[in-house]
Parts: structure tokens; C-alpha cells; sequence
């Protein structure tokens, strides 16, 4: 009788192996799914990860943020305060500061900060920590997911090479895939599960996994060619914004010189039903992306040589708006025969955007550091946010004022900056003296007084 040979398996088999038992894994919502940073982006996909039935792992540098989380606090209040507690009872969630955690998960997601440095250049120190981390436990059978805003090659050109320093071959041993987040901190009408999901990998396989991964987290996924299609695709999305204010702001202030109301010009051109999408102008441009993003474009074309003097032109039109609203407030108070110095003026929001409590890169900061270099005497009211947070370009130590007709009285000037649902316009325009609006907010007033002035 003829022994036969043991069968040994190839390593084409073992490749497929690994990639189909970590389809099954997401398939069968088996697998364990990272969240690495817990901030705006990340937090809302923990959300996301564990209302789609997986086990859960939330990591972030910052104890504070662990500490809270695993109390049941909330310290994004726009998520509610539901969410906090749902994740701090779950047993299927665990929020932790030690990268000894991650070791267990199948799929790491990373969203962490992408800021600019000095000279507007892309720092990129967060998403490599976060990789050289994730490199020192990756194994054979995991998907390693950037969520965060970069310039296009980031993912292949950065990633790939600490992760494949391990000796893991990616396509085989491990995936990388590229999906941007479209996060909209405050908006009601859409969720992470509900926002089409970009989808772009390093190779074919990656491309699968990740799409595998999404596809049970969010109600349509978009697959792409490539990472930096990915890439490249969430530039787009910001840029085209960042262009089109600064459009509108320059618009703004044309018009403003020739007594022309922006804000009625833009309601008369949306009534056409095509060709045309209303953009508003304002005190500056906030929040993490479309202040930040433009440039990790306009870097990488110096890179290679090319220009891209459209898209910093609208960076120089919308980083000068906090000065122009600042001339105007000046112009307002002379012609009243206050001068600035010692002048008081109440800031109303100081939120990138209404209703919520983020600040990131919110123009009101820069706003307020040009009153003070005037000798203004400042304080503000924010609903949303009671304290001024420290960030990373200002340091403002001012607390909220309540909005009482006594403390309206009080000041010089009142200056609208972000526009919360939550204020009273009406108490406003019965008490302030002077009312700078940069937001259009006073429009519906029931009669609006002629101390109003647009900015």
C-alpha cells in the first residue's frame, strides 16, 4: 500500500487563509475593532463600531479622556450624554491609555490630530507615533485603517514602510487601507453610520478588508482605486469649501464698500435652481479642516514642483477676515466718538460654529488677541463653552458672562462671532449699544435697531 505524502499548504493558501478568516471575523462581528484617539473623529466612530455589535477597543494618550469616559462622563456634549454612558456599561467596550490593548484587535483605526507646524507644513508626528505603536503588536491577520486628513501618498509613502519594517507583508500578513472621516461636529441630519464611506487601500486586498470593515459600520461604502485617490478626494471636499468663503468673503467686503448687503445678494442668487450653491461669509474660518487641510496640499505640490496659487490665495482672503472684522468694529466705535483703547466689548460665541463646544482653530481667539493688543477690555458669553480651553496658538484665560440686559448695558460694543441658537438676539438688540454682526444673526429680529452693523 502507498503512504501518502502529508499535505502541506502553499503560501498562496496561508494568504488566503489570513484575509478569509478576518473577513469572517467582521462578517460575523466577531472581531475586535480599535479606535485609536478619542477626539471629534474618533469618538463618533467608537459610536458607530459599537452600535454595529463589535467588541470595542477606544485608546487615547489622554487619561483625562479615559477617566471620564470610563465614568460615564462626556466630554464631547454635541455625541449627548447617552453615549458616555451607554460605552461605560457595555461590556463590550473598553477605553484604555495602555497600547498593550491593542494587541487583541483585528482592525486599527487611526484618528488622530493632523495640525499644521510653524511654517504651515504638515506635522505628521501623531499618525507616525501612532504607527511605530501599532507596528511594535501588529500581527498577521489585521487591518490598520488612517482616517485622518493628509496629503495624498501619506498612507503608502509613510505607513507601509514602519509597518512592513516588522517583516509583515502587506496584502498578505496585514492590511492598509486609507478612509477619510466627514465629520460634521453638531449636525443632526447625518451620522458617521449614515455618511458614504471612501474606501481606498495600499493594494487589492487591503482594499477588501477595509471595505469588509466599513460595510458593517455605515450604510454605504465607496470603494477607490488607490489610497491616494482616498486622499486626494478628502482635499477635494475641504478645499472646494475653503475657496468658495473665501469667494464670499471677498465678496463681503467689496460690496460692503459699496453699500450693498452681502447676505441679501446671496439670498437673491440661490433663487436660481441650478449653477449656483450659496456659501456665507464670516469672521474667519474654524474648526480642524478647512483652516488646516488646503495647506497639506499646497506643501505637497511644492513637493513635486508645481504651484497652487488658487487655493492659497483663498487661505491669505480667509485668515485676514478677524482683522477686517477687528478694523470695522473700530470704524463703528469712531464714528460714535469711542475710542478702542479701554473700550469694553462683549463677545457673543466663541465656538468655530453653532451649537456646539469646539473651538479648534475658531476665529474668535485670534479675534479677541487683536482687541486686546488695542488696550480693549473683553469678555465673552459662549452657552457652549464656559471656559475658554487652552489650544495650541492661544492661551486665553477668560470665563463666560452671563447675557443679562445689565451686562449688554455695560459694554461699549457687542460682537456676534458664532451664532448659537441659544441667544437672545431680541435681549441684544433691546440693550446694546453698538451690535457688530459677522454672522447675519440679528436678521430675524423683530425690529432690528440702527446700531447694527454688518462685518
Amino acid at each position: 500500500m502507498t503512504k501518502m505524502a502529508p499535505k502541506t499548504s502553499s503560501p498562496a493558501d496561508d494568504r488566503s487563509s489570513v484575509a478569509t478568516t478576518l473577513r469572517e471575523r467582521f462578517d460575523r462581528k466577531t472581531a475586535t475593532i480599535a479606535v485609536v484617539g478619542l477626539g471629534y473623529v474618533g469618538l463618533p466612530l467608537v459610536r458607530a463600531v459599537h452600535n454595529a455589535g463589535f467588541r470595542t477597543i477606544g485608546f487615547d494618550t489622554d487619561t483625562t479622556k479615559i477617566s471620564t469616559l470610563r465614568q460615564g462622563g462626556s466630554y464631547l456634549h454635541h455625541l449627548g450624554e447617552e453615549l458616555a454612558r451607554t460605552l461605560a456599561a457595555s461590556e463590550r467596550f473598553e477605553a484604555t491609555s495602555s497600547p498593550k490593548s491593542l494587541a487583541a484587535a483585528d482592525a486599527l483605526v487611526l484618528c488622530v490630530p493632523t495640525p499644521l507646524g510653524p511654517h504651515r507644513e504638515p506635522d505628521l508626528s501623531f499618525v507616525l507615533n501612532s504607527t511605530k505603536m501599532i507596528a511594535t503588536m501588529l500581527r498577521k491577520g489585521q487591518l490598520v485603517v488612517l482616517e485622518s486628513t493628509t496629503y495624498p501618498g501619506t498612507t503608502r509613502g509613510e505607513l507601509l514602510p514602519i509597518l512592513q519594517a516588522t517583516g509583515l507583508r502587506c496584502g498578505e500578513d496585514f492590511f492598509l487601507a486609507y478612509s477619510p472621516e466627514r465629520e460634521d461636529p453638531g449636525r443632526a441630519d447625518h451620522t458617521t453610520s449614515s455618511i458614504p464611506k471612501l474606501v481606498g487601500g495600499v493594494d487589492e486586498p487591503s482594499s477588501e478588508m477595509a471595505v469588509a470593515l466599513y460595510s458593517n459600520l455605515v450604510s454605504q461604502v465607496h470603494r477607490v482605486a488607490s489610497a491616494e485617490i482616498a486622499e486626494a478626494a478628502k482635499l477635494l471636499e475641504n478645499i472646494y469649501r475653503a475657496v468658495n468663503i473665501a469667494m464670499v468673503n471677498e465678496m463681503k467686503m467689496l460690496l460692503a464698500d459699496m453699500d450693498i448687503d452681502i447676505w441679501e445678494v446671496i439670498q437673491a442668487a440661490s433663487t436660481k435652481p441650478f449653477g449656483f450653491q450659496p456659501f456665507y461669509p464670516g469672521p474667519g474660518l474654524g474648526g480642524h479642516c478647512i483652516p488646516i487641510d488646503p495647506f497639506y496640499l499646497t506643501w505637497k505640490a511644492k513637493s513635486i514642483g508645481r504651484s497652487t496659487k488658487f487655493i492659497e490665495l483663498a487661505g491669505e482672503i480667509n485668515a485676514q477676515m478677524p482683522t477686517y472684522v477687528v478694523s470695522q468694529l473700530i470704524s463703528a466705535l469712531n464714528d460714535r466718538g469711542r475710542a478702542l483703547r479701554d473700550a469694553k466689548v462683549l463677545v457673543i460665541g466663541i465656538a468655530y460654529k453653532p451649537n456646539i463646544d469646539d473651538i479648534r482653530e475658531s476665529p474668535a481667539a485670534e479675534i479677541i488677541e487683536l482687541l486686546w493688543s488695542g488696550g480693549v477690555v473683553v469678555t465673552y458669553h459662549d452657552p457652549h463653552v464656559p471656559t475658554f480651553p487652552r489650544m495650541r496658538d492661544h492661551h486665553i484665560e477668560l470665563t463666560s458672562v452671563p447675557l443679562t440686559a445689565q451686562t449688554i448695558a455695560e459694554h461699549d460694543c457687542v460682537l456676534i462671532v458664532t451664532n448659537h441658537d441659544a441667544i437672545d438676539y431680541e435681549l441684544i438688540a433691546r440693550h446694546a449699544k453698538l451690535i457688530i454682526d459677522t454672522r447675519h444673526a440679528m436678521a430675524g429680529v423683530a425690529n432690528p435697531p440702527d446700531t447694527i452693523v454688518q462685518a
